[in-house]
Parts: structure tokens; sequence; C-alpha cells
């Protein structure tokens, strides 16, 4: 089980009905990308009315929040925190000014160069209240704008200095902005809803809101909304490459969404597939690590034979583990999320296939309970090739030191979680199941090698070589 993500977001530009009803749908369909804080801001004829707090969003927000939230236009966020400390002045969306109008931003992602535009802004007399890179973006917009007067000519502009992954929603006045970073780590679709349109970090939240998706949002895409009814859309100058983040094919994307066109679920049961054909094993059972690797466990499954069962059974009103705030929350709350079936694994031979390995400490306590039940043997079957590199463009994982196959090898890992056996899915069997050219995909944790420059990279590269 992996690392922790991200954030979701999400925006609607209506005609003539609220928007805040489907931005909490949407938010509760993105909960997955993010537990830690939401926030939803609308606007009504300019005025902006907004409401965040700390916790899952049907904690946040009441019937009667919802109905404060007046206005047709909006845009929602669910956080994790990857850049800024976790708490209430960096949860989301951030209201800043635009010239003389109100705006909202909200933000998944990471930039790499954070420190360096924050100094320079800071230089230029702007005034920070928190430490996330979300406020760096809405601050550099602020200035673009302020020099432009022109919306997508400053968002344009600010892109020039902004480098990472990101994708972006905002609402200024009566209009709903999205915009993607020129590669397209970070996705972006755009979808139809109630005769205007509905923007979203994944298409199964425009669904669940009732809408339906229309396309990917172009990398370098910067899609202006008025009033629900007219979209304006221009491109970056600094497109390049495209580079889409792999994890989300991987474990990120909830199963039934579709991720640059590429549905995840059929892209998840094609890696199991792959997985079996690279990975054999002796063995009586396979199970998934709940949730995310049922498709693959059920590829594995079909293709070598062995029975598929439910051997671990997930406790669904607790958190996602991978993106609880700290390690040893992570640890404590594992066997309370999941418990073995009595009886089922006793004696048995038992492939445990789960989607990705990260610190490998949440996997070894599920390799040690599964053990307990009786397990006589377990191979363990990763369906992502090893993660070895920090992550700058939006996941938390950013030293080498905490990464399980960082300088060890399949057998090393084994031992490490307590199994009999692991081994990993290759790059060229996650190529072919994306069904993208490797070319086309940010696999920089996988390789070491980024889609682009980081400035960090080097120095926190030699200081965890020295760490080892």
């Amino acid at each position: 089980m992996p690392a922790h993500e991200l954030c979701g977001v999400v925006g609607v530009s209506l005609t003539g009905k609220g928007a805040a009803p489907y931005l909490y749908r949407g938010l509760r369909a993105l909960q997955h990308r993010g537990q830690e804080s939401a926030g939803i801001a609308t606007s009504s004829h300019g005025v902006l009315h907004h409401r965040k707090g700390m916790g899952l969003v049907h904690d946040i927000f009441t019937q009667e929040t919802i109905e404060s939230l007046r206005g047709s236009v909006g845009i929602g966020h669910v956080r994790y925190s990857t850049t800024g400390r976790s708490d209430l002045e960096n949860a989301q969306p951030l209201v800043v000014k635009l010239g003389d109008e109100d705006a909202a931003l909200a933000h998944n992602g990471d930039l790499v160069n954070f420190d360096r535009v924050r100094r320079r802004l800071q230089a230029q007399g702007v005034e920070f209240l928190g430490s996330a890179d979300s406020e760096t973006i809405a601050q550099m917009i602020a200035l673009e704008y302020g020099r432009t007067r022109d919306l997508d000519a400053a968002i344009r502009r600010a892109s020039t200095e902004l480098i990472g992954g990101y994708a972006v929603a905002m609402v200024v006045g009566q209009r709903l902005v999205a915009f993607r970073d020129p590669l397209g780590i970070r996705p972006l679709v755009l979808g139809t809803l109630d005769g205007g349109y509905a923007i979203a970090s994944e298409s199964v939240a425009i669904e669940l809101m009732g809408g339906r998706l229309v396309r990917d949002i172009l990398p370098g895409e910067v899609v202006i909304i008025d009033k629900g009814q007219t979209l304006h859309s221009s491109r970056m100058t600094n497109v390049g490459e495209r580079a889409h983040c792999m994890f989300e094919w991987v474990y990120f994307s909830r199963p039934d969404s579709v991720v640059e066109g590429k549905m995840v679920y059929e892209v998840r049961h094609r890696i199991g597939q792959t997985l079996a054909k690279e990975s054999p094993a002796s063995a009586e059972l396979v199970i998934p690590v709940p949730d995310s690797s049922r498709p693959q466990a059920l590829g594995y499954s079909e293709v070598s034979g062995i029975p598929y069962a439910e051997g671990l059974i997930k406790n669904r009103y607790v958190e996602r583990t991978f993106i609880l705030p700290d390690q040893k929350r992570r640890e404590e709350e594992v066997r309370v999320k999941l418990h073995p079936v009595p009886g089922l694994l006793k004696g048995k031979r038992v492939v445990l296939v789960d989607d990705s390995i990260v610190r490998g400490t949440t996997l070894r306590e599920i390799v040690h309970m599964v053990r307990q039940a009786g397990a006589e043997r377990i191979d363990v079957r990763i369906g992502c090739p090893p993660i070895i590199a920090p992550c700058y463009f939006g996941i938390d994982m950013k030293e080498r030191k905490e990464l399980v196959a960082s300088g060890r090898t399949e057998e090393e890992v084994a031992k490490v979680i307590g199994a009999e056996s692991v081994h990993y899915l290759s790059m060229a069997g996650l190529v072919s199941s994306i069904g993208i050219p490797q070319d086309g995909l940010c696999v920089g944790c996988l390789t070491g090698r980024y889609p682009l420059d980081v400035p960090e990279e080097r120095r926190r590269f030699q200081k965890s070589l020295e760490e080892f």
C-alpha cells in the first residue's frame, strides 16, 4: 500500500441553480484523495461565500451550511498536505483578491520551485497567510492580473514561473476557471452538468454530480467558463511532452474513473494479468489487499488459475491508511482497518496482491496479520515496479531513506516485510497495461529520472546517499 497523495478539486458553473449541493456531492466522490480538510467557495453576483474545515466532507458541511453557500458557480477541495502544514490556515479553497474582485483557488499537486517563487513574491511585498504552495500560485496569478487585467493572460504568464505538477480550479466573480500544468502530470477533466459545466480531478465526481464526462482538460490548457454558458479555452506557451502520473492508474484514482481515456479498472485488471505471467506462484489462494488491489488480484487469479478469495475484510468506517498524516497512525490503524476471515487462510499457501509498496511498514503489518491467521506461505505480488526515488509533483514521498525498495533487492524487501517472496511488476508490464508509451508518463519515482528539472533533487539525492 502506497504513500499519500494529493488532493481533489471540483468546480461547477450553472445557470439558475445553486452550485453548493453539486460541489458537496463531487467532494464526497473525491474523498479518497484527501481526508485532512475540505472546503467549498461559491460566488453570487460577485459576492464570495466560503466554508472550510478540518476533517471529512460530511462532517464539515451540514444542510444549513450548504444552503448558506449561495451562487451558481463555485469550487471545492479535499486536501492531503504534501507542501505546507496540516491546519485550517492551509485548508482550501484559498481566498484572494484579483484586482477589485474576490476570488478563490483550489489546487492539486506540488511546485518544485515553490520556495524560490515564494521568496521572489515576498521581495515584491506580497504577504502570505499560510505555508502551502497553493497560496503561491494564487498570489502569482494575482500579481500578473494586476499588470494585465486579463485573467487568461495572467494565468498563462504565471505558468511560466510555476514549475511542477498542478491542476487548479478557481472562481473569479461569476467565472469558473480551470487549468493544468504544461505536462499534464496531475489530472483534470471537463464535463457538462444541468445546462452548465463541471470540472474535477476525476471523471467519477462529474458523474456522481449527475453530469457527463466530455474530455480531459489538456496539459497546459486554461479553461474559463462564464455563467455556465460561454467556454473559452487557450494553451500555455510552455506546453511540452506529456507526463501523466502513472500512480493515478496504479492507486490514486477510483477504479470507476476514466483517466486520459483509460478506464482505471481495466488498467488494474490488466496489471494483475501481466503480473501473473511475469511472476507465477505455487499457491492455493489469491488475496487482494483491499480495496484498491481487487482488480489486480482478480486478473492474477484469472491468468494463474489460482482461486480468488476475500481473505481480508475491510472496516469501511476508517480512513484510507496511506493518506493518514503520520506513519505511526498508519501502522496503528492497519489492524482496525483490516481483519482476516477466520479459518480461510489456515494452512494455505497465499498470493497476497497489493498495488504498490512505498515504505513497506503497512504491508509488513498485513503480512504478519495473514501469518497469524495461519497462512503456511505468503508470496507477495506488487502491481507496480519498485518505487526507488522521491516524488516532487504531489505525492508525499520525499526521502529515499523512507522507500523500502531503494537500495534493496526483491529478496531483501521480502525479508523486511516477512514474506517468502516479493515480485514487482516490470516497467514494460506497467506501460503495456496502462496503454500509454513510457515517454508519455511520469515515472520519476520508479526511475529517478524526472520530466522536469528538480532544483532540490541533486542535493537531496546526495544527502540520502550519505544517510544510508
